[in-house]
């Protein structure tokens, strides 16, 4: 399977190979990949992890459903969407996770079936869950920690690239016309958020902090010219020291991160990715997770300083048609990657890798460097 598959694509495979997993080999499915006996360390120097696969516990009572992204709140709680299986209504689909890895509490049954993103921002002395929905529910909340709705917002008409309807009569259909919002970032002047179109229209929408739309920027694909975006998946703002704060967007099918003002003019082109789904950044350093198996480290000055699960060989095996190994995460060797969706820092500067794979994989890379 080429570099430049779809969402669609990987849906449509996706939909039935979830439907179908009830068992395994002749067994029941699992929760969890078994945990090797010996620590597995990547990286090296100052850029060494401990892998701790399947790192937090799910009660029985739910099931992993294709886990999407993660992130932590202040106390050090990490939260999981997943997208969760229309079918089941009334399971959630974000759990909270205290900082040992155990269940604290869970909800958001209103994403099951098109869960995608999930950020924690903090406004004045509270923090709130800022949470996208695609597919069937194409739409962006703002959520209390606890899951009650504070605002739902759907497609933003006033930009001109919506199809009628869009935004009061949702539905699974997909185009560049269509509103299939995937992650959110915050301006760093505390004046409003982006979303990101990046299965819809292939743009990034600004929003003020009541979230009233402002405008619109990103030229969309295909195509690889210098603003061009084709499935802009993620986005972030990147105000590490010694840049000027801007916005940096995956742009996933043509594997290279991208870089905007604030304002939304074009800045700077990094290629070299392959599937990149989305950003973080912890003081000089990026982390970049990429849907072909591989997570990277940038430095302040966007060189590579490490990459971890890169082996073409075992790349070629998890993407080949149709995907097999995101059936069965416990094949997965220990220290490699199947889909690496989304990643991000703890306050310690651990890893924490949330992949889309069908029965949910969690893993956490703890610093020991």
């Amino acid at each position: 399977m080429s570099s430049s598959i779809r969402r669609r694509e990987f849906i449509q495979w996706a939909a039935g190979a979830a439907a179908g997993i009830t068992t395994i080999r002749g067994v029941p499915a699992v929760h969890a990949a078994k945990k090797t006996d010996s620590p597995v360390i990547l990286g090296e120097g100052d850029h060494k992890y401990e892998v701790q696969h399947n790192w937090p516990q799910l009660p029985d009572k739910f099931t992993w459903q294709t886990t999407h992204d993660v992130a932590f709140d202040k106390a050090g709680n990490l939260y999981v969407i997943h997208e969760g299986h229309e079918d089941k209504p009334d399971h959630p689909a974000i759990f909270v996770f205290d900082p040992e890895g155990k269940y604290v509490r869970s909800f958001g049954k209103e994403f099951q079936g098109g869960g995608h993103g999930l950020e924690v921002h903090a406004e004045g002395n509270e923090e709130f869950l800022y949470v996208t929905g695609y597919q069937r529910l194409k739409k962006f909340a703002k959520l209390t920690l606890t899951g009650d709705t504070v605002w739902v917002r759907r497609a933003p008409m006033d930009c001109g690239l919506y199809a009628k309807g869009e935004d009061t009569q949702p539905n699974k259909e997909w185009g560049r016309n269509r509103f299939h919002p995937t992650n959110i970032a915050f301006c760093p002047q505390g004046t409003g958020f982006y979303v990101a179109d990046g299965y819809g229209a292939y743009v990034i929408h600004m929003y003020d902090n009541d979230a009233n739309y402002k405008s619109t920027f990103g030229k969309p694909g295909p195509g690889k010219e210098p603003g061009q975006l084709d499935t802009p998946h993620g986005v972030w703002i990147d105000a590490r020291p010694n840049r000027e704060a801007c916005v940096v967007v995956a742009d996933r099918v043509n594997g290279r991160l991208q870089w905007f003002t604030l304002e939304g003019k074009h800045k700077e082109t990094l290629d070299g990715f392959l599937l990149p789904a989305n950003v973080d950044t912890r003081g000089e350093l990026m982390l970049v997770p990429d849907l072909q198996a591989r997570i990277t480290l940038l430095d302040g000055k966007n060189k590579v300083v490490a990459q971890f699960g890169d082996d073409e060989a075992w790349r070629k095996t998890v993407m080949a048609p149709p995907m097999k190994p995101r059936q069965h995460p416990e094949d997965c060797p220990p220290g490699k990657f199947l889909h690496p969706h989304d990643a991000c820092f703890d306050a310690a500067g651990n890893i924490f890798v949330c992949e889309w794979v069908a029965t949910g994989r969690i893993s956490k890379l703890r610093k020991v460097s």
